[in-house]
């Protein structure tokens, strides 16, 4: 047996303020939309991954969800331009990634990160 995806569930009755955050700022896909789930995800293959954890790291509160992106000043720029307040950051931790913390429309504390080592 192989896992070959893993899907976290947003418990919402507003369906549609997904797309603002998830589509129209951080530019995922819409994947799939049957009225009542619409999934948001990448064409291009991802790795699978899940974690367990007792803080956020420099005594952050754990985020909800991580999301790596290429370049993440440019996605801080999109959520500030979009209106989204930023929690944390953007830091620099010492652990290799650049990152800030935003709450997405359904209160989810989401981490938005890039690797800054290789």
């Amino acid at each position: 047996m192989k896992v070959k995806r893993i899907v976290a569930n947003v418990d919402t009755q507003d369906i549609a303020a997904a797309k603002r955050f998830y589509q129209d700022v951080l530019g995922l896909d819409l994947l799939m939309d049957h009225g009542w789930i619409a999934t948001y995800g990448s064409l291009e293959e991802m790795s699978i991954q899940i974690s367990f954890a007792s803080q956020g790291g420099s005594d952050t509160p754990i985020p909800d969800l991580s999301i790596e992106v290429d370049d993440v000043d440019a996605a801080l720029e999109r959520m500030n331009l979009a209106g989204f307040p930023v929690e944390y950051g953007p830091a620099d931790e010492p652990w290799g990634v650049r990152r800030f913390y935003v709450r997405d429309p359904f209160g989810k504390l989401i981490n938005i990160l890039s690797h800054t080592n290789p």
